[in-house]
């Protein structure tokens, strides 16, 4: 597979107001250059953005033409109110979904809902709809962050594959080498569907360290001294950024990943930057 033939795909979050979602709009119409396989938008919390991530994915979908797939979680819902989403998805001619167990709003403790696990839900949605769904699940290559251990995480992941998952998207990851090493034991386990490496550029040092104490996701310690070192000089942490992640995306690619799949915050130049250089 050459590089420009390589599948990518985008992710957008539901803008919170009128004028946000015209602005995600231009922003997919650009990134809609790229030729991706598919965009995904998110789900807020506990489906707290449930009807924003619908009317995201209609309108992304009707204004680019790229096939685009809601984020699904089924912590905080009912089978009853994951049941009628379906069908409101199948209706609208959706054959993509992300499934996951989701988070739970802040300030609510243990779980709520019918389904406690990403598995759970992977299975609910083959009952339900059969194989009308192209399903993709996540994937933690530096382990989960509520998870008891690696191996506790790996076989948790399996499980989500047997449920019926067709893909996975990774967490995003800046050690190329824990990524193959999360493939391989994966691969080892019995694994065969495509595992796509989730990439992250590097715009903001102070939310990118936010997030990824939250997702459990490791900022190598290089990275972020360098980071740092430029504080407010947000060009130099932009060109730092995008060499930065070209550099490991070169790396994947020459290890023949499935295909890459950008955390955009929204934001078409970083990741139309990287694209560019690796020659997508």
């Amino acid at each position: 597979m050459t590089t420009s033939t390589l599948p990518i795909s985008f992710e957008f979050f539901p803008a919170k107001t009128e004028e946000g979602a015209k602005k995600l709009e231009h922003t997919a119409s650009q990134l809609a250059d790229n030729k991706p396989e598919f965009f995904s938008v998110t789900y807020g919390a506990g489906g707290s953005t449930r009807d924003r991530t619908l009317d995201t994915v209609t309108g992304l979908s009707r204004v680019t033409g790229v096939n685009t797939a809601p984020h699904l979680s089924c912590v905080g819902d009912t089978k009853e109110e994951l049941r009628t989403l379906l069908k409101q998805y199948q209706a609208l001619g959706i054959n993509r979904l992300v499934a996951l167990r989701g988070d739970l709003p802040s300030g609510m403790g243990g779980f709520h809902g019918e389904l406690q696990y990403a598995n759970e839900l992977v299975s609910f949605i083959r009952e339900e709809t059969g194989e009308h769904f192209t399903i993709e699940v996540a994937a933690y290559p530096e382990s989960h962050p509520q998870a008891p251990n690696f191996e506790q995480d790996l076989l948790n992941f399996k499980r989500k594959v047997d449920a019926g998952a067709d893909s996975t998207i990774t967490q995003y990851f800046f050690s190329a080498e824990g990524y193959f090493y999360f493939r391989d034991r994966a691969t080892a386990l019995g694994v065969d569907i495509p595992i796509v490496p989730g990439i992250m550029p590097i715009t903001n040092y102070t939310r990118l360290a936010r997030f990824s104490d939250a997702c459990g996701a490791e900022i190598p310690r290089w990275i972020r001294k360098q980071l740092e070192a430029y504080g407010d000089d947000v060009k130099s942490i932009k060109q730092f950024g995008e060499e930065v992640i070209t550099k490991l995306c070169e790396r994947l690619i020459a290890e023949d990943v499935p295909g890459l799949h950008f955390y955009t915050l929204n934001q078409a130049a970083p990741v139309q930057a990287i694209c560019r250089n690796l020659g997508l």
